[in-house]
């Protein structure tokens, strides 16, 4: 996803670069742990403050995952993400644009409760104010990093105590 990336650092990366040069496979194996462990607790967090719209919890917010871990050199990349069209718009908000009427159509049926005879003088002011105004962004990813950057750290955190602690055993 375009626009929204973020970089943890903790304590002890010298042991992990260490670790990833003298036990690689015990090195990815932990910080791959970590990271799926760290994953999933902020795709769960995005989903549950994404926007609902028309098609309920099968749209955007069941298109965001976490994606497998990538371990380039001494660094391991996670990714929380989602391949739907709007994610950035909804994530980051929109500068004025004339909306497509019928999708917006479709949201006042569904989501206001207009009968289909309503519902097109309804969309149509709300194009009208996003011709005009744009739309404010949700900030799902952004909100759930803020609110879980610690927690995630602290996940991390655990995968590195645990490479140091195999070190100090000698493990491989």
């Amino acid at each position: 996803m375009a626009g929204v990336d973020f970089n943890i650092e903790v304590r002890g990366a010298d042991v992990v670069a260490a670790a990833f040069g003298r036990a690689p496979a015990m090195a990815k194996r932990e910080m791959f742990a970590a990271t799926w462990e760290a994953e999933f607790l902020l795709q769960r967090e995005v989903q549950e403050i994404t926007p609902v719209g028309v098609s309920g919890g099968s749209g955007l917010r069941a298109s965001i995952s976490a994606q497998e871990p990538k371990i380039l050199a001494d660094n391991v990349i996670g990714e929380v993400s989602s391949s739907a069209a709007h994610v950035v718009p909804v994530e980051l908000g929109t500068k004025p644009h004339m909306p497509p009427i019928d999708p917006i159509i479709d949201w006042v049926v569904h989501k206001l409760h207009k009968s289909p005879d309503e519902a097109e003088g309804v969309a149509r002011r709300i194009a009208w104010k996003i011709h005009h105004h744009g739309t404010k962004g949700a900030g799902m990813f952004g909100k759930t990093f803020e609110a879980q950057g610690n927690q995630v750290r602290r996940i991390l955190q655990r995968g590195v105590d645990r490479i140091a602690e195999n070190l100090a055993k000698g493990a491989e």
